[in-house]
């Protein structure tokens, strides 16, 4: 996770923290206790300058306030990508767009027999591929954790069975696999926090 900067506004010691655990030590169990996380320094200075006004709507949840001092917001620029399969149809796509932008960025499918997991997995190993060959040092967001998963055992777990509609399938996930294993990448996978900020970019927008 990417080192935060927590701004308390209202709290036992008003402040700037550089850590979690200062912060918490700062506002649990304190009444209206007011803070948000940053990701640079001189952006929760400011934010500290121009008060809690600027920065926290009027009547924030606080358990929501909570959420947003333990993740702050998303790293930009980066990747999001996101896999979506149909129930009915058994059809399944992936694609990866611009975090801020939403632009896509690439788009794969419809695949026969596909699953949310193995699209999502695909997606990230694409993303990996898309930065090394475009030399993009940036992060990359992904809201499933079984995918996550995955990518870092370079092993796609899925218990789909191989059959003639889905063999093209498993061929790329083969090549996936393949690829994560011959080559080395900078870039951070990160899990997309959808209830702090609510569904991924790349949503395909079908729940």
């Amino acid at each position: 996770m990417a080192k935060k900067y927590y701004v308390v506004w209202n709290g036992r010691e008003t402040g700037i923290y550089d850590n979690w655990e200062a912060c918490k030590r700062q506002v649990e169990g304190f009444t209206s206790p007011l803070y948000k996380a940053f990701l640079k320094l001189e952006d929760a200075e400011e934010a500290f300058r121009k008060g809690s006004e600027a920065y926290l709507k009027p009547k924030e949840h606080p358990m929501q306030m909570i959420f947003d001092a333990l993740y702050g917001s998303p790293i930009i620029p980066s990747i999001s990508v996101d896999g979506a399969c149909n129930g009915k149809t058994k059809q399944a796509e992936y694609q990866g767009v611009d975090t801020k932008s939403k632009q896509r960025i690439f788009h794969k499918g419809p695949f026969p027999e596909g699953t949310n997991n193995i699209m999502e997995f695909l997606a990230l190993v694409h993303a990996l591929s898309y930065c090394k060959r475009h030399h993009l040092d940036v992060p990359i967001y992904s809201d499933s954790v079984t995918a996550i998963k995955w990518v870092k055992t370079k092993k796609a777990r899925s218990k789909m069975s191989l059959n003639p509609q889905n063999a093209p399938l498993f061929a790329l996930i083969e090549r996936a696999e393949k690829w994560l294993k011959n080559n080395t990448y900078t870039n951070q996978i990160l899990k997309w926090e959808t209830q702090t900020w609510g569904e991924i970019p790349a949503d395909f927008g079908r729940k």
